[in-house]
């Protein structure tokens, strides 16, 4: 199990009171919202070291200690709230764990809402927590990207982001070069995922009933 990618300003690493956390996968189509929505926001803004920006991909219970460590915590996901898809929904502090695991959707929504509530019953929990989530078009489709609905609110999603960070007084500035800066390798990014991937006819992709039906001939 590799340890979630982070970005973190110069200091001590573990003296963060804000963490950012996008979780998702982002080989099965809008799971990876989360992930492109942190690797957005840290495109878009540089912040100060008590903030750190982590792609928690799916990695669950090893978030622990990670959320056990911040004061606040912003998370970006997936969530299936039963609403048109591609619409974004803010929820707020003790609201969030009951969204986190309303309906499972994949194995790392329930293994968040494990590791908010070992945090919990830790005695270590954030004090704020906001998920900025957005219902997904299509989840079944291993190698697929983001639809437009909801690449459609990355954009949304970072700027609501940044705003819940300045109200907690966090001080978020524009980059002054965006576009070569990314939170994940380059190789990882939304753009190269997209470029390198085979079309949807050339994929053979799992649950893709194009692929049982080529397999059957």
């Amino acid at each position: 199990m590799t340890e979630p990618i982070a970005s973190h300003a110069d200091g001590d690493p573990g003296a963060y009171e804000t963490l950012v956390l996008g979780i998702g996968n982002v080989l099965w189509a809008d799971e990876g919202f989360g992930i492109r929505a942190v690797e957005a926001l840290h495109a878009r803004y540089t912040f100060p070291d008590a903030v750190r920006l982590m792609d928690g991909g799916t990695q669950g219970l090893y978030l622990l200690p990670h959320v056990q460590d911040a004061t606040r915590l912003l998370v970006f996901d997936a969530i299936d709230y039963g609403l048109v898809p591609g619409t974004l929904k803010v929820i707020l502090d003790a609201e969030v764990p009951c969204y986190m695991g309303a309906k499972q959707m994949s194995l790392h929504q329930t293994g968040f809402q494990d590791v908010l509530a070992a945090a919990k019953l830790t005695g270590q929990y954030p004090q704020s927590l906001v998920l900025i989530g957005v219902q997904p078009v299509e989840l079944k489709d291993y190698g697929g990207s983001l639809r437009e609905p909801v690449r459609a609110q990355i954009d949304p999603a970072v700027e609501i982001a940044a705003g819940w960070l300045r109200r907690w007084g966090v001080d978020v500035k524009p980059r002054d070069a965006a576009g070569g800066v990314t939170i994940n390798s380059t190789a990882l990014g939304l753009a190269a995922y997209e470029q390198s991937r085979p079309s949807e006819e050339e994929a053979c992709r799992l649950a893709d009933p194009r692929f049982l039906l080529r397999s059957a001939d």
